[in-house]
């Protein structure tokens, strides 16, 4: 394999959804207004301690954005009879899906970095960590851009199909990985659920960088975050496989 142009291939299909899909209405709505309207539903009109629930917000950020972009690529460029002609060119298909997730990736990196930076100004977070955090947002970014692309992979030509199959994914994950309730306050079967979650090992870790308490071990966060992403990736790459004639 030649990796040089592999990545000059991942590269280009990158740019071309950055400047085509961050400007898509579904990105804005999904990733960057549904995630602030949950947060200030749960916390207007409540005594709570912003700077304890700060990690899982951040967490919570990074998950929506990076998972924005994936899920309309496919079913878009389906639609608007574009997906034939990316197919045709001398790409392959790990090199669309990688491309998809870079895209994917670089947006919920900026974003969550925005708000990561201004909630620590604003709240004076302690950052105990910085270089663990640093390795949390990629290894956040890769994993859910991976489960966007998985997402998108699965739909036909109808961008609305597979945003409401996100959302039905997302939503409860969200509820059961530690955002609104903290990890170490769940017992039993919540806890047990929480682990199947991959955005749980992100807002345990974020929380051990700002020196909060956390059910696991850093390591176990970036292991299960890395798992989750070759996971993902590699579930992208088979299902798209199998429906990348479906819709055209």
């Amino acid at each position: 394999m030649n990796y040089s142009i592999l990545l000059r291939g991942v590269l280009t299909v990158a740019r071309k959804d950055m400047r085509i899909y961050y400007r898509k209405a579904p990105v804005y709505i999904f990733g960057l207004l549904m995630p602030a309207f949950l947060f200030f539903a749960f916390f207007i009109g409540r005594d709570l301690d912003a700077s304890k629930y700060f990690p899982g917000f951040l967490a919570m950020s990074l998950f929506f954005t990076s998972s924005s972009v994936g899920p309309i690529i496919v079913p878009w460029e389906k639609q608007a009879g574009t997906f034939e002609r990316l197919l045709s060119m001398p790409v392959t298909m790990t090199t669309i899906i990688l491309g998809d997730m870079l895209a994917g990736a670089i947006f919920g990196l900026i974003i969550s970095t925005i708000v990561g930076l201004t909630g620590v100004v604003l709240l004076g977070l302690n950052v105990t960590n910085v270089i663990l955090l640093a390795v949390l947002f990629l290894l956040g970014n890769a994993c859910f851009a991976a489960m966007g692309e998985l997402l998108s992979s699965t739909g036909g030509r109808v961008p609305s199909n597979v945003m409401m199959l996100s959302s039905l994914v997302r939503f409860p994950l969200v509820f059961i990985s530690g955002v609104f309730i903290s990890l170490s306050d769940m017992t039993g079967l919540g806890l047990v659920v929480a682990r199947f979650s991959p955005l749980s090992y992100l807002v345990d870790g974020i929380g051990a960088t700002m020196d909060q308490s956390s059910v696991f071990h850093w390591g176990v966060d970036i292991m299960s975050l890395l798992a989750f992403t070759v996971l993902f990736a590699f579930a992208s790459g088979r299902v798209l496989r199998r429906s990348s004639m479906k819709g055209l």
